[in-house]
């Protein structure tokens, strides 16, 4: 070596590196925290530290924010499909403007089917 060249080795296991990018689009696509460790083969306190230096927030409000992404992705996505698939419109209606299925009958059907079933009930009594 070099005279004033030393090196240092300060021991433990080497940082694994996160990649700042691809955590965003794990977050995006709601991937949880398990899945992302297993990603980046860290574990939970690993992943956790490196979210507090990388963007000052622990995981949950980062996840929070970057998972925010993903669905107004997929909200956009159900958005364009509901233009050509009448489920998919039916489904947004329901779950977003409180749209739901309701079958009328109107008391004259019920009188008519009651009356159906009397006539039938007599029938009966006189064929026995």
């Amino acid at each position: 070596m070099g005279v004033g060249k030393e090196i240092i080795n300060k021991g433990g296991r080497p940082k694994k590196e996160i990649d700042k990018r691809i955590f965003e689009n794990l977050c995006a696509i709601q991937c949880v925290k398990d899945e992302i460790c297993d990603i980046f083969d860290v574990d939970e306190k690993t992943l956790t530290r490196w979210c507090k230096d990388t963007y000052n927030m622990g995981f949950s409000d980062v996840y929070k924010k970057k998972s925010a992404t993903g669905k107004m992705s997929l909200r956009r996505y159900q958005f364009d499909l509901a233009k050509k698939s009448p489920a998919m419109a039916i489904f947004l209606g329901k779950n977003y403007l409180g749209q739901k299925d309701t079958f009328e009958q109107n008391i004259e059907d019920k009188n008519g089917i009651i009356d159906d079933l009397i006539g039938a009930l007599n029938s009966a009594k006189k064929a026995e």
